[in-house]
């Protein structure tokens, strides 16, 4: 199995969970990492000469790709370098899997949505609000139409243990609030939050079963203040930083949507079984 983007935050939970299966290989290209048990690689992604010379060298049975620019207001700011990876090498790598016939799995994002008509499920129409969302839905069109057998995963918010070279949005809220800092956070912004290892056994369920579009948010709605006030109490954090804030309180490059709660009710049907957050969160 080819992981791409081993050393980013879901990559490296794909990558713990496929190994006793698999003999993987996983790709980085600045935030060099080592994985016990994967053979990890070097890879400019948006090089297709490099790209299909690795594919070559490897002839993997199957592609998992993580890699991507996935800061909405990096993208945002910077069309043309997040473009050639998120849409350009996307694209590619799907064409190299129809080649050789074997699964590939990508992961898009719930930000393809524009957030006033959630809970949105595989069917309901995409309409992103910034570039990132953009990006992806450009990605979600090019793979499927050079390789109809794609799994689109649809992604929630993730959080979870750090890993070598990346965290969640978690870690810095909980060093925020043990500092004794303020934590603002917004009471107008929902999501379907999971852990990245509950993602990631998403993502090889949809391997196996999936072709096309899937959604594999939680199962719970939830805004970032009370995810913030969960934190509190499982975690023992001092409640006293943590603030509610709204969307328009905060100057972002990227504009953002209000609710992108993902209906995954196709995925549950497959057997992909979210925890409640609060056992998640215990569990961590």
């Amino acid at each position: 199995m080819l992981i791409t983007g081993a050393s980013g935050f879901l990559g490296w939970h794909i990558c713990q969970i496929a190994k006793p299966k698999w003999e993987v290989y996983g790709t980085y290209f600045s935030h060099d990492v080592e994985i016990p048990g994967i053979n990890i690689l070097k890879v400019n992604l948006t090089d297709f000469t490099e790209l299909k010379r690795i594919f070559n060298d490897i002839s993997p049975d199957a592609v998992i790709h993580t890699a991507a620019q996935s800061q909405p207001n990096f993208c945002q700011t910077h069309p043309e370098a997040s473009q050639a990876i998120n849409v350009t090498a996307s694209c590619n790598l799907a064409g190299l899997c129809a080649d050789a016939s074997i699964p590939c799995v990508f992961t898009s994002t719930d930000l393809v949505f524009n957030g006033l008509n959630a809970p949105y499920k595989e069917t309901d129409p995409v309409s992103p609000v910034n570039l990132y969302g953009e990006q992806k839905v450009m990605a979600e069109i090019g793979m499927l139409e050079r390789y109809p057998q794609t799994a689109v995963c649809r992604m929630p918010l993730m959080f979870g243990s750090s890993t070598p070279t990346a965290h969640s949005f978690m870690q810095p809220f909980i060093q925020t609030l043990k500092a004794g800092k303020e934590l603002n956070l917004f009471i107008d912004e929902f999501r379907t939050p999971v852990s990245a290892a509950t993602a990631a056994q998403g993502i090889l369920l949809a391997l196996e079963k999936v072709n096309g579009h899937i959604h594999l948010g939680g199962k719970e709605r939830i805004s970032r203040y009370d995810f913030g006030q969960l934190l509190v109490e499982v975690f023992q954090l001092p409640a006293t930083g943590l603030k509610a804030c709204r969307q328009k309180d905060v100057k972002m490059a990227a504009p953002r949507p209000s609710d992108v709660s993902l209906d995954s009710a196709k995925a549950f049907a497959l057997g992909y079984q979210p925890l409640p957050l609060r056992q998640e969160l215990k569990e961590l």
